[in-house]
């Protein structure tokens, strides 16, 4: 065995991840660094808690755009790797999603087979000469830059531990693509799909129409430069619809047929009023204070600037027999 400096024959070459880089798995070579992530096979991995993945990349001096694939499933809680069976929880998690470092989005999940989309794009001078890129989980209880006043308010509202379990399916490393979003008007679901709002995730994302916002909030991430939403302002459409017969509680008023008691929400839905944006919370810097709204029968209309900084929290007021939805974002 010969030598040369610190090296031997022994040590071995790692070559950086070639743009465009689609990792699928936790057992490719530029996976180089990992801290509380279990490596997958047919997914990048698992994190056993909040915690990191480090990528070797060849970056070559460009700036990068970075996809992430997140979700969870019936292994999704606290302690999953020393066997806990414990059931998932039924309060959403409200993850930050960070690189090098800073802060880039949110994804706020609820239920068993929820996924969610992250997008964001690296600064040149952010990826340094050795081309390693750190992803960082944490709950949104953890680190700093995260305004005390969000903390509290959610404290009681969100699982502990909400990275507990949490799958990183899937992350690309690409070259920035040049601007070509056509479509001014999206979905509630198309929405999330791409990053815009993160409101639960989605179970099946070929979903289109409104997104039910069953967790009374969601989170509007800062867009991508020529993505939707980057215009400057969004506007979204706030509104209604009547909860399942199944989960309202039963009273004299409510009736043996089915049929009947669905006219009966239907007449109710149409005479409630729109849905309630209680606050607006920056991440990082805490209450936003009342932003511009236009209640239009059973629609709240909500526009605001597009985040550019740090993701937005919206809280939206319960109704009792009715559930919030996001029906559309559009971009000016």
């Amino acid at each position: 065995m010969s030598s040369v400096g610190s090296a031997t024959d022994l040590d071995q070459m790692v070559l950086p991840a070639i743009p465009p880089a689609h990792v699928l798995s936790g057992q490719v070579a530029a996976l180089q660094v990992t801290d509380r992530l279990h490596r997958g096979t047919q997914i990048v991995g698992r994190f056993e808690t909040s915690g990191l993945a480090g990528f070797k990349i060849a970056a070559q001096g460009r700036p990068l755009r970075v996809r992430m694939a997140l979700s969870v499933d019936e292994r999704s809680v606290t302690d999953w790797h020393n066997g806990s069976t414990e059931p998932v929880s039924s309060l959403p998690r409200l993850i930050q999603i960070r690189s090098q470092g800073q802060l880039r989005q949110c994804v706020l999940l609820r239920g068993r087979r929820a996924q969610a989309q992250v997008a964001f794009d690296l600064p040149a001078e952010e990826i340094p000469d050795d081309g390693l890129i750190c992803v960082e989980a944490l709950d949104i209880m953890e680190g700093d830059g995260v305004s005390e006043e969000l903390r509290q308010i959610v404290g009681g509202r969100l699982m502990r531990d909400g990275v507990a379990g949490l799958r990183l399916d899937k992350i690309v490393f690409e070259e920035v693509p040049p601007a070509d979003f056509d479509p001014d008007t999206l979905d509630g679901c198309r929405c999330e799909l791409y990053s815009l709002i993160s409101a639960g995730g989605l179970a099946n994302v070929n979903r289109q129409g409104p997104r039910q916002l069953r967790s009374g909030m969601f989170v509007i991430n800062p867009v991508l430069p020529g993505a939707f939403g980057s215009s400057g302002l969004i506007t979204l459409r706030l509104g209604t619809r009547a909860e399942p017969a199944s989960v309202i509680p039963a009273t004299w008023r409510r009736i043996n047929s089915e049929l009947r008691w669905l006219r009966h929400a239907t007449r109710k839905l149409m005479r409630s009023a729109a849905p309630t944006v209680v606050r607006i919370i920056s991440v990082r810097d805490g209450d936003m204070g009342r932003a511009k709204r236009r209640v239009q029968g059973n629609i709240t209309e909500l526009e605001l600037p597009s985040p550019a900084r740090s993701p937005l929290l919206v809280m939206v007021g319960a109704v009792p027999g009715v559930i919030p939805t996001l029906e559309s974002g559009t971009s000016h």
